[in-house]
């Protein structure tokens, strides 16, 4: 015999609805170094040689970029020296623990890339809670949270998008 399932109304709570396009705290990175954006590259393209626009300042200065940029994937959060406090995401509240029967999933994310990282800039970043979908799936109600988070550098140039989604049935 099948196991019979609870109806659920829905799975979006008052802190959802609250937190809901809602940009929480800021984070701000170290100044990035030529040094970061190098070491970063050689760990990328190892055991190959990175492109000589992350770190050939002669070569980089003949480019569009007129100078050494960072590769896309750069994060100049990797390092923080204290853990960041908790973000949007799927799942419990902040400070709650899953209940038995919570089933969380990663959906998947999407990055979009505008201005490159450069030599001495400082990435600010935030995310929120942009929206969310309730569906009726094979496992019951399921809802999709959709969370963006925002890069920009110090002349509040959109560096990166992302919109990660979590999956909660």
């Amino acid at each position: 015999m099948g196991k019979v399932m609870a109806e659920v109304e829905t799975l979006v709570t008052d802190s959802m609805r609250e937190r809901k396009g809602t940009w929480g705290a800021q984070s701000r990175s170290f100044p990035v170094s030529e040094s970061d954006i190098r070491r970063w590259a050689i760990a990328v393209y190892w055991p190959d040689t990175p492109p000589k626009l992350y770190w050939d300042a002669e070569y980089a200065a003949t480019t569009r970029w007129g100078g050494i940029v960072a590769p896309q994937e750069f994060n100049p959060f990797a390092w923080p020296p204290e853990r960041p406090g908790h973000r949007a995401s799927a799942g419990p509240e902040p400070g709650q623990k899953p209940k038995k029967g919570d089933n969380i999933l990663n959906g998947g994310q999407t990055d979009t890339f505008f201005a490159p990282i450069r030599p001495g800039d400082v990435i600010t970043t935030r995310s929120r809670l942009s929206h969310w979908e309730e569906k009726q799936g094979r496992h019951g109600l399921t809802i999709f949270e959709y969370n963006e988070t925002e890069w920009h550098n110090q002349n509040d140039e959109l560096v990166k998008r992302r919109i990660s989604i979590g999956v909660r049935y």
